[in-house]
């Protein structure tokens, strides 16, 4: 154990393997060697170990990384990946290797790794949103004249495009790319140097460690330095904000290719049958997302409670950040990887969106703005549309089929323009909502 000396017992079995993360922080191996390295680096330009040694540390560490990466190396039998990596350092250098943690605690030394991991992930999700992104604006610029039903309280509303709904959600992943960049830039800090929470006697560089490391700057505060987590909450949460985008957008899908909607057919390679009725084509990768959407906002919860009564600076509780953030990012990965070829490959059914916007009165607003701009009040227009509405209704017909002469029973200052005012073509253009 690295904290031999004061303990005169070996650690009870049972609770080591409860103590340890190795298990799950073992994916920061490639973060906690390249902050050796810039630790050690740092430790011989100022001087405060041999040069020669610290370059033939770093040498060392080098390649213990490609051993790891190529498999000749496997990380277990530790407590933790920091404790791997000095351990098998130390076993191949011996004395020497116990001088890379001087001026170094694991609990600057995790903060740092955890941040220039979850840097590289939002990067990741950054991408893979942006193609998500790129898949969507195809099919607005494939659906610009696509009539469809917007929907209010899930009921036929107005009529609108297929490519207005979709810029929808472009515009919900834009402000999760938003999100994330901010994200980025809060969580780009290095926290090394800050020692086990009151910084180190020795004359250490913290900028240069950050500026090896690709960090801004380094953290002002120590205590802040190793106690901080607020960039693993930040980032779950802002993952919980898209796992609910997707969510949304996946319950759509859901309801759009059932056959009461029938708006969409999505390919065979992103459904699945049943395992009894030969019939079906089931949505499983879109329940699926919807339904991995709660993992992911427990995460974000269980990083909050874990962190609502800590005093400062570090705590072992502060451990349990990992799975939680580890398992929302991996969650979030794998949904955009299965969502985003979903949405490129499915069949839009055009024709069904248009005839079901045929139904439902969703020009029944422009009427009354018909009227409105004939000098009606628009109370009063609302009510007159709202007769003429539950008469179509009592006769099973549209709007589009009462004849002039019964619109005029309603009120005189119809005329026969009415019609081309309520074509949902001519409602859906003249909707113009863009900046002047």
């Amino acid at each position: 154990m690295l904290w031999q000396g004061r303990f005169t017992k070996e650690l009870d079995v049972d609770v080591n393997d409860f103590n340890s993360s190795l298990y799950f922080d073992k994916r920061l191996y490639k973060e906690d060697i390249s902050g050796s390295i810039a630790h050690v680096t740092m430790l011989g330009d100022c001087d405060i170990i041999p040069k020669d040694e610290a370059k033939t540390i770093a040498k060392e560490l080098t390649v213990i990384l490609d051993n790891v990466e190529n498999g000749s190396l496997v990380i277990e039998g530790a407590e933790d990946i920091h404790s791997f990596i000095e351990q098998e350092l130390t076993k191949r250098l011996g004395d020497l290797g116990k001088k890379l943690h001087t001026a170094r605690s694991r609990n600057d030394q995790v903060a740092t790794d955890l941040r220039m991991y979850l840097k590289k992930e939002i990067d990741f999700i950054s991408g893979q949103i942006k193609e998500l992104n790129i898949v969507l604006d195809d099919l607005v610029k494939e659906h610009k004249d696509t009539i469809m039903s917007g929907y209010t309280h899930l009921q036929k509303a107005q009529p609108i495009t297929f490519a207005m709904h979709l810029e929808a959600y472009i515009e919900m992943f834009k402000r999760d790319l938003s999100r994330l960049d901010n994200c980025f830039w809060r969580m780009n800090e290095c926290p090394l140097g800050a020692g086990a929470l009151a910084g180190t006697t020795h004359p250490i560089n913290r900028a240069q460690t950050a500026d090896l490391l690709g960090f801004d700057k380094s953290m002002t505060n120590t205590l802040d330095s190793v106690s901080d987590r607020d960039f693993c909450i930040e980032l779950a949460s802002s993952i919980s904000i898209i796992m609910m985008h997707l969510s949304r957008f996946c319950e759509e899908i859901i309801l759009w290719c059932s056959d009461e909607f029938n708006y969409i057919e999505l390919d065979d390679a992103y459904a699945t049958g049943s395992s009894i009725m030969p019939q079906k084509k089931n949505p499983d990768i879109a329940e699926l997302v919807r339904g991995k959407a709660g993992r992911v906002f427990g995460n974000n919860m269980a990083l909050l409670t874990m962190l609502k009564g800590l005093p400062l600076a570090y705590n072992k509780d502060m451990q349990e950040d990992k799975e939680a953030i580890f398992d929302s990012i991996d969650t979030v990965k794998i949904c955009l990887k299965a969502f985003t070829p979903m949405i490129k490959t499915m069949k839009v059914l055009k024709e069904n969106m248009r005839e079901s916007a045929n139904k439902g009165f969703i020009n029944a607003t422009d009427v009354a703005d018909y009227l409105t701009k004939k000098g009606v009040p628009f109370r009063e227009a609302y009510k007159i549309v709202g007769e003429i509405v539950a008469y179509c209704i009592e006769k099973n017909i549209v709007l589009e089929e009462l004849s002039l002469e019964k619109y005029k029973e309603f009120y005189d200052k119809f005329d026969k323009d009415i019609y081309q005012e309520i074509s949902l073509e001519n409602c859906v253009m003249k909707r113009n909502v863009k900046e002047k």
